[in-house]
């Protein structure tokens, strides 16, 4: 499987010394990152689909962990992580969860916030292996918990040479897949409270 994976997507496994490069860059960068705004794609993969599911929107992250996914396209719903609170409007339907008492839905905010931040190296819920592209780099994440393991598979995490996330990729063990590319990256600018309004 990892040998298919690496010859279909042109990766070559990074040597530690690589890898520990790479780290150190991603989270300096993690480190000065105080809120980011991107634009997204989103590709929703199901085997049974001859076409992948295709959504559009924008991304806002505040640190230290509040992150709103607004789609717009091809239809308006927002989904807001924010003080351990899952808040969701679908096009003017509010609802709410508390994550703080389900472990998983914590544990997937927490992957969510790291990841679009890029730093989650040192977790110790993942087994972690580092590749490279003409693209940048590519690093998978493997759960250790059982249980997460029933809803991801693996998640991929794609840099750029500068450090930044620019595509996530969540496999589930079904092999359908979610895959979220960015573009129109912003970092550190003004993003007011407003904006995370639930």
């Amino acid at each position: 499987m990892l040998l298919m994976v690496t010859t279909t997507y042109a990766q070559t496994e990074l040597t530690a010394a690589e890898a520990t490069a790479m780290k150190a860059k991603v989270k300096a960068l993690s480190e000065q990152t105080e809120t980011i705004t991107a634009d997204f794609v989103q590709y929703k993969h199901l085997d049974f689909l001859s076409n992948d599911i295709k959504s559009e929107g924008k991304l806002a992250f505040k640190a230290p962990n509040w992150v709103k996914w607004e789609y717009v396209k091809p239809f308006a719903y927002a989904v807001l992580f924010k003080n351990e609170t899952l808040f969701i409007n679908d096009d003017g339907n509010k609802s709410d969860m508390d994550m703080g008492s389900n472990s998983i839905f914590k544990q997937l905010n927490q992957l969510i916030t790291a990841s679009i931040k890029g730093d989650m190296f040192d977790a110790e819920e993942f087994d972690v292996t580092y590749f490279k592209n003409d693209k940048g780099y590519i690093v998978h994440f493997k759960p250790k918990n059982d249980q997460f393991a029933t809803f991801i598979k693996t998640f991929e995490i794609t840099f750029n040479d500068l450090g930044e996330v620019i595509a996530v990729k969540m496999l589930e063990p079904s092999e359908d897949y979610t895959q979220i590319i960015f573009s129109n990256r912003k970092t550190n600018q003004k993003l007011s409270d407003a904006v995370f309004t639930p």
